[in-house]
């Protein structure tokens, strides 16, 4: 399944953002409000500047305490970001976000970000296309 395919099965509300310098508790309470795991930090939410996450918020807050919180997502987020392409494979994908060590990956269109899919809509999709390939091969053994 191609990553093209994964972003038409998503919801269309768009890919949250927040620009640079936005402080990291109100990222924390965007993140809390929307239920997601990440925000792409973003001067016009096509271009991206940095991912923040859960987990880099709770690892500073682990580091420093509560006065993070007071501090901007630039200090925070990850800025070294690791994308895909709309022809990329589930399969390609999965073994970028594995090796990467992260669960949040944006959709490139050269220097354009047109979505973000985590590592559950990936798996999400590949086991769909694994439910799939079995019926198929029930089908032919049974003789459908």
């Amino acid at each position: 399944m191609l990553v093209s395919q994964i972003l038409k099965t998503k919801a269309d509300d768009g890919v949250v953002t927040v620009p640079p310098g936005t402080s990291v508790a109100k990222a924390a309470e965007t993140l809390s409000t929307r239920r997601i795991g990440a925000l792409i930090v973003s001067p016009d939410g096509k271009r991206v500047s940095g991912i923040v996450s859960e987990r880099d918020i709770v690892r500073e807050l682990g580091r420093r305490g509560p006065a993070c919180m007071a501090e901007t997502v630039d200090s925070v987020m990850t800025a070294n970001i690791v994308g895909c392409r709309r022809d990329d494979s589930a399969d390609e994908v999965l073994q970028k976000m594995t090796d990467g060590r992260f669960r949040h990956m944006p959709v490139m269109d050269g220097n354009q970000m047109i979505g973000l899919i985590s590592i559950g809509d990936v798996v999400k999709a590949r086991l769909t296309e694994l439910a799939m390939e079995k019926d198929a091969l029930e089908g032919m053994i049974k003789g459908f």
